[in-house]
């Protein structure tokens, strides 16, 4: 299988892997065959990349960071959850109490059980939903980096759990702002914008008022936009000010957003945002944080549609975890257009003359 920009699919091109829907649910299964209806349905609902089987690509499996079924289930709890807030606004948080920290207690055990599984610590999400599930999707993908940088940094299990309580929790503050603000696609007005940050100390009341979870973990929602460099908010906190798990969340927050589609802006690809967090070493995040989120993040995730420098198309077959931007290529298309005459892979470790262009 291959991704491929949704531009680039053709009517009866066959999807290789799911479509999901807000809450997790199939929207469109793999194996579906593309008419330009639902492509262009696809492109209605905000989806700019897809994966299509092809017979060129034949055999390459991105590896998900967590199974299908962990996925799907923490999913339905943060939609669920958030969902719940966002149609009751009295609500601040008592009322849903104890589910709240024992449900995510368990969807965050889930996520670290699956991590721990991986043959290595190198991860890519590769799941395409709908434009319109940002808010629920994100949280799970922050928790999926956070428990990732966990790992790594050797926490724990209780240092896990308030890390992934944090991370999960961090963005639910905005079920409290109105809904208008949140669908705006435009740049906010200064009122506007100091209203959407009011939602890190609306999330730390919510969560401080669970009597199962950390005051750390509340404090990941409160701090999660605070900088280095004392430029964010809510207090200008600085450095060492800012704790550890707000700014490994802060850093995946970023890197998810800007990898991420959005009414207002493309997706940056993952070797770009990578070169915005490097760029933001000690002064939005701390510079060795930073390092070991890199560190552990597919740059190229296999089944990745690059031009390459001379004027090859392939698809990212492996990765090398030693150098992670120069992976192993599949050619798919010669600089001519013409397909190879027989199927033959390019490992860039070794050709050092050959550089990647663009995703395509």
């Amino acid at each position: 299988m291959r991704k491929v920009h949704i531009n680039s699919v053709a009517p009866g091109d066959k999807l290789a892997r799911p479509i999901l829907q807000e809450n997790g649910n199939v929207l469109l299964g793999a194996g579906v065959e593309l008419s330009q209806r639902f492509i262009d349905r696809l492109a209605g609902l905000g989806i700019d990349n897809v994966y299509i089987d092809d017979p060129l690509s034949e055999g390459l499996e991105p590896t998900e960071a967590i199974q299908d079924d962990t996925r799907k289930s923490a999913s339905a709890n943060i939609f669920k959850t958030m969902n719940t807030l966002m149609d009751q606004p009295q609500i601040k948080g008592r009322t849903i109490a104890p589910e709240l920290g024992r449900t995510f207690r368990k969807v965050f055990g889930d996520i670290v059980q699956d991590l721990v599984r991986r043959e290595d610590m190198m991860v890519s999400l590769t799941n395409i939903h709908v434009a319109d599930s940002y808010l629920f999707n994100h949280s799970l993908n922050v928790a999926i980096f956070a428990g990732i940088m966990g790992l790594a940094k050797g926490y724990n299990r209780n240092q896990l759990e308030e890390l992934g309580m944090g991370a999960l929790l961090f963005d639910i503050g905005m079920t409290k702002l109105p809904k208008e603000l949140l669908a705006k696609n435009s740049v906010y007005t200064p009122a506007e914008r100091n209203q959407m940050e009011k939602h890190t100390e609306e999330g730390f009341n919510i969560i401080r008022a669970q009597h199962d979870i950390s005051l750390l973990s509340a404090h990941c929602a409160f701090q999660h936009h605070e900088r280095y460099d004392g430029s964010g908010y809510p207090r200008k906190l600085k450095r060492d000010e800012i704790h550890e798990y707000a700014q490994i969340i802060g850093i995946a927050d970023v890197f998810d957003a800007l990898t991420s589609n959005r009414p207002y802006r493309k997706r940056f690809t993952p070797s770009e945002a990578i070169e915005f967090l490097f760029a933001a070493g000690n002064t939005y995040f701390d510079l060795d944080l930073i390092k070991m989120f890199c560190k552990h993040i597919s740059i190229y995730p296999v089944a990745t549609t690059v031009l390459l420098s001379t004027g090859q198309i392939g698809v990212v077959a492996l990765n090398n975890q030693l150098a992670v931007h120069r992976p192993v290529v599949r050619i798919i298309r010669e600089p001519d257009g013409a397909p190879p005459k027989a199927a033959y892979q390019i490992d860039l470790k070794d050709e050092h003359s050959l550089m990647i262009v663009k995703e395509v």
